[in-house]
């Protein structure tokens, strides 16, 4: 019984989401329902795929058996995967275009809506890849396209409810709302302006043209999944500011991401992280969140911004790509199994202001070789702080700062490391990257990336595969 409920259940859902071929009447191949026989109104319904082609201009009115009708509304899947429909204008007798009204006309080129329209449902331009013209009656007070922006901006919000690949989303739209370019596959650049403060959920889902995308400093939410079938993007930028951002999962295959600020997640942040490469985070950003990079396992660069004072529970979890990390002298904090997981990292440098390390946070480190910690008074290490192999106590290089072996010999967890060795804390900054690094990007302290060789660098400290070097 119950395997025929859940069967039934199914195909009412399927039925549901295909539209079914009903009409009342039809006059010059629009085909129309009765809405209200006392207030004479239709509405323009689907006929079947395709039966919408080339240009239509769908009347003010309408007369059918004597009596005339009025055209009120654009019903839900009306113009339903109509891939020849080219152009629609829709009259200003139209007060609501139903939820997948237009859903895959990917041949629709232009829309032009009247000033009646106060409702447009969910999906209505899904898929309408092909649209470059979008224009809303000047009259309207519910909807506008103002500075010709090709786009339906919800004016007692600003919200910008419906885009296309010819969007320039003016500077007075504040938030960018659900579904807005779904499906946009022409859409290949976007530039989104500092007024917007909120990205909602699924607004480029399949917008698979796009390669970059950069949030500015105005955002502070971006909904999931935002960015879900954005085959294209490669690189994502959040751009500096002091306000943390709320993300949910950034579903694109991205190789590179630079980080400007603290961010948070309910969710593993980087939902392929299989693909990340490099990853940069700002200046300004003060902690690395619980589980950021978690199962970035192409990972292999990682420059941390010398703002960072905390990384959180499981920040780098599964990072196998991973070979070395450089953590900065701001960092107070390692958080539990931060580094859980990264079994390619041989080299780990710690900077001089750690003074924790939680549970587990190098477990699964099984690659490591060398472990340099700038502090004198040795972090407090929780049981299992780093969660090492017992052998690996026995192979594993600890330098320490000149004059501390002997408090590092006898503190809690450091006590375990058979190879303790002291070393000069300034020249930490001079450490070279191997011969293997040198072909990966180069770093300057503040998270910008350099722009040719070594050789060819000012003077300075940079940083490359993870590792510090100075140009002197």
């Amino acid at each position: 019984m119950k395997k025929i409920r859940f069967w039934l259940a199914a195909i009412a859902v399927l039925l549901c989401s295909v539209p079914v071929s009903a009409y009342d009447f039809e006059v010059d191949g629009i085909y129309y329902n009765i809405t209200s026989e006392t207030d004479l109104t239709v509405e323009v319904t689907y006929r079947n795929t395709n039966s919408y082609k080339g240009m239509v201009v769908i009347p003010e009115g309408v007369t059918y058996n004597g009596k005339t009708y009025s055209v009120t509304s654009i019903g839900g899947s009306a113009f339903y995967n109509c891939s020849g429909l080219t152009n629609i204008t829709i009259p200003n007798s139209v007060t609501s275009i139903g939820e997948s009204a237009f859903y895959g006309c990917s041949g629709l080129t232009s829309v032009t809506i009247g000033n009646s329209v106060t409702s447009i449902g969910g999906s209505a331009f899904y898929g309408c890849s092909g649209l470059t013209s979008i224009i809303v009656d000047e009259n309207n007070t519910t909807y506008d396209s103002r500075d010709n922006c090709n786009a339906i901006i919800e004016t007692g919000s600003n919200e910008l409810v419906v885009g296309c690949k010819s969007t320039v989303i003016p500077n007075s739209v504040t938030s960018i709302g659900g579904s807005a370019f779904y499906g946009c596959s022409g859409l290949t650049s976007i530039t989104i302006p500092n007024s917007v403060t909120s990205i909602e959920g699924s607004a480029f889902s399949g917008c698979s043209g796009l390669t970059s995308i950069t949030i500015p400093n105005s955002v502070t939410s971006i909904g999931g999944p935002a960015f879900s079938g954005c085959s294209g993007i490669k690189e994502l930028i959040i751009e500096d500011g002091g306000t943390p951002i709320n993300l949910s999962s950034i579903n694109c295959p991205l190789e590179y991401v630079y980080i400007g600020r603290d961010c948070s997640s309910q969710n593993k942040l980087f939902a392929e992280g299989n693909t990340l490469k490099t990853a940069v985070i700002g200046p300004k950003v003060t902690c690395i969140g619980n589980n950021l990079f978690s199962g970035c396992s192409g990972l292999t660069s990682v420059t941390i911004g010398d703002s960072v004072t905390s990384i959180g529970n499981y920040a780098f979890k599964g990072c196998s790509g991973l070979t070395s990390i450089a953590i900065p002298n701001s960092v107070t904090s390692i958080g539990d199994w931060a580094f859980y997981g990264c079994s390619g990292l041989t080299s780990v440098i710690i900077g001089d202001s750690v003074t924790s390390i939680e549970y587990g946070a190098f477990n699964g480190c099984s690659a490591l070789e060398v472990l340099t910690v700038g502090a004198k008074i040795p972090p407090t290490a929780s049981t299992l702080g780093f969660g090492l192999r017992s052998q690996q106590y026995e192979t594993v290089k600890l330098q320490v700062p000149e004059g501390s072996k002997a408090m590092y010999q006898s503190a809690k967890e450091w006590k375990k490391f058979f190879n303790i060795e002291e070393f000069d804390p300034t020249g930490i900054a001079d450490i070279i990257p191997d011969a293997e690094d040198k072909n990966l990007p180069i770093y300057n302290l503040q998270g910008a990336r350099m722009t040719g060789d070594r050789e060819n660098l000012p003077t300075g400290i940079y940083i490359q595969g993870g590792k510090k070097f100075v140009v002197k």
